[in-house]
């Protein structure tokens, strides 16, 4: 049974977003939002180190998960409406929930430090957000409890793990697809949110005409009316284009590898009695055994307030990474070579190394980046239109977008990158490079 307000003492709310404008919080949902691991979210930033190329790009997972929540409570509603008793009351609260606590788990920095190249206790944002759930010790799990009950507690959980039904009760696989699919509340929220903080302009779609012409299938799957295609292909355009421009955008590939090496030498010098670390940070890099209650007291805060330390640190290496971060200056510069392979750069790399040393840097200071372009993936959890085709059968547009490629980034000192580019243009056949000739 959903918590009632009034026999509880608590109140309803109206939080005031950038994008959704007001968001209804009902008194019961408040609950789990006032608890110390959702709250953390708001140190937890969305786009990592985006903000280097985009400076108003600091926003965080703690206005996403709101954003995602409002979404999903939206989409509910509209299929109530279209579809009469396609799905009950409890089970929209259930995706609701699900939608505000799907990125929870999150570690500092968002997706950027999910690598055990950090943390010496590896699990993925989902894994960490399971156990914060399912604890009996963090607040959240606690709350989870509290609101919803053992029951439908064990129900959510159960949609969050696409199960077919629990308890004996079918759970129909919509419910997830609305938090979890190709066309979800949470890409439309991030894609909508990233956009408009990074000042990227690229179009960007209607979410409002999207969600109206989602409809619930006989088999239990979400499909869009036809009349519904062009606002879903400015959704995919608009995925496209945030990816090669803000996601790809070579400066934050950059940025990303120094904070992630930055953390492996912090980790590597820790473990050797050369750095002296805080509790926190002993925690993240070096405990192979770190608890749930040792995890959510992790921030983007824990290392942003060491890097200005080990800016000025005597191991050049630490110190390199975070004075650039720091400074931001003195950036390495990019082989400016078009579509270069991860195969291209593994020849390409030994033969800048003597050039790059002979200038008096060292091997940490060539850096490697790769980008997989995955495009839009038909019939994997595809977006299926009425008369039961995926929409890339129906548009030539998003068929465009379909194509998947990789490409390898390498990142040199600048002054050296003009005769590492001649040598890697005398590596790579010139019908392979599209290096400018001045």
């Amino acid at each position: 049974m959903i918590l009632d307000a009034k026999a509880t003492n608590m109140r309803d709310r109206v939080i005031r977003d950038e994008i959704h404008r007001d968001i209804f919080v009902p008194a019961h949902i408040a609950k789990l939002i006032d608890t110390r691991e959702f709250q953390r979210l708001r140190n937890v930033q969305q786009l990592a180190t985006c903000h280097y190329v985009f400076p108003a790009a600091t926003h965080n997972r703690f206005s996403h998960s709101l954003g995602a929540y409002h979404l999903a409570r939206v989409l509910c509603e509209h299929l109530c409406e279209v579809q009469p008793g396609i799905i009950t009351d409890e089970d929209a609260e259930l995706v609701s929930i699900a939608a505000l606590l799907h990125d929870i788990g999150h570690p500092p920095f968002s997706h950027l430090l999910e690598t055990d190249k950090v943390f010496a206790t590896f699990h993925d944002h989902e894994d960490w957000g399971k156990m914060m759930l399912e604890s009996e010790e963090t607040e959240i799990g606690i709350a989870i409890r509290e609101v919803l009950g053992e029951k439908r507690t064990a129900r959510l959980f159960a949609l969050y793990s696409g199960r077919a039904e629990y308890d004996g009760e079918p759970i129909a696989p919509f419910l997830k697809e609305i938090v979890s699919s190709q066309l979800d509340v949470d890409r439309m929220d991030y894609m909508i949110r990233d956009q408009a903080n990074s000042g990227a302009q690229i179009g960007g779609f209607d979410s409002a005409r999207v969600i109206r012409a989602l409809r619930v299938g006989d088999n239990g799957h979400l499909y869009a009316m036809q009349w519904g295609l062009p606002a879903i292909e400015a959704y995919l355009v608009t995925r496209y284009h945030l990816y090669n421009q803000v996601y790809f955008h070579k400066v934050n590939q950059l940025t990303q590898e120094y904070l992630v090496r930055v953390l492996s030498r912090a980790r590597e010098l820790a473990n050797n009695g050369k750095l002296s670390l805080s509790e926190s940070l002993h925690n993240m890099l070096c405990n192979e055994n770190l608890s749930v209650k040792e995890y959510v007291r992790l921030t983007d805060a824990d290392i942003n307030g060491v890097l200005m330390d080990w800016a000025d640190h005597d191991d050049e290496v630490l110190s390199g990474y975070a004075r650039r971060l720091v400074s931001r200056r003195d950036y390495h510069k990019s082989i400016r070579i078009g579509e270069l392979t991860a195969e291209m750069s593994s020849v390409v790399i030994p033969k800048l190394l003597p050039i790059v040393e002979e200038a008096g840097f060292s091997d940490a200071d060539i850096i490697t980046a790769s980008i997989r372009k995955k495009g839009y993936m038909p019939y994997s959890q595809g977006i299926v239109l009425e008369d039961g085709r995926d929409v890339v059968e129906s548009s030539p547009l998003i068929q465009s977008l379909t194509l998947s490629s990789e490409q390898a980034l390498i990142f040199i000192p600048e002054e050296v990158r003009d005769k590492c580019e001649r040598v890697a243009r005398e590596v790579i056949k010139p019908s392979q490079s599209r290096l400018p000739t001045s």
